[in-house]
């Protein structure tokens, strides 16, 4: 039922996206590791899905990103998890949504909002009922 729901909250999340009700920032790693997918339909959707981003996060940020990645690696995250929440925050980025929960239960800062899609969403009701 979760990975149901999830889904869910992803696909209603992409919606947002494409309707410019919500900005998608995207950067090089997510690139990098959409390229390795080998389900050529899953790459190419993906693909097409980051066209949508708002903002880009490329290598030039490289310093920058890998100390902060350094720190959360400390903090237990896998390499590219670090990297990947690294880029976010140095976008400025109020969330990082994720469906990892060892991502999200070992990151502690207060840089960024770590979230799954449906407790994204939660959130996102919240600010639009205020």
């Amino acid at each position: 039922m979760r990975i149901f729901l999830e889904t869910q909250a992803k696909l209603h999340i992409q919606h947002l996206v494409t309707q410019k009700e919500l900005e998608l920032v995207c950067s090089f790693i997510s690139r990098y590791e959409n390229n390795e997918n080998p389900n050529f339909s899953n790459r190419n959707s993906i693909a097409q899905f980051l066209v949508n981003a708002s903002g880009y996060i490329g290598v030039e940020n490289m310093e920058n990103i890998r100390l902060t990645a350094h720190e959360l690696i400390q903090q237990g995250l896998k390499m590219k998890d670090a990297t990947h929440l690294a880029c976010a925050i140095m976008a400025g980025c109020d969330y990082f949504i994720t469906t990892d929960d060892k991502l999200i239960q070992k990151y502690v800062g207060d840089s960024i909002k770590v979230r799954t899609p449906l407790t994204f969403l939660h959130d996102l009701e919240g600010i639009t009922d205020a």
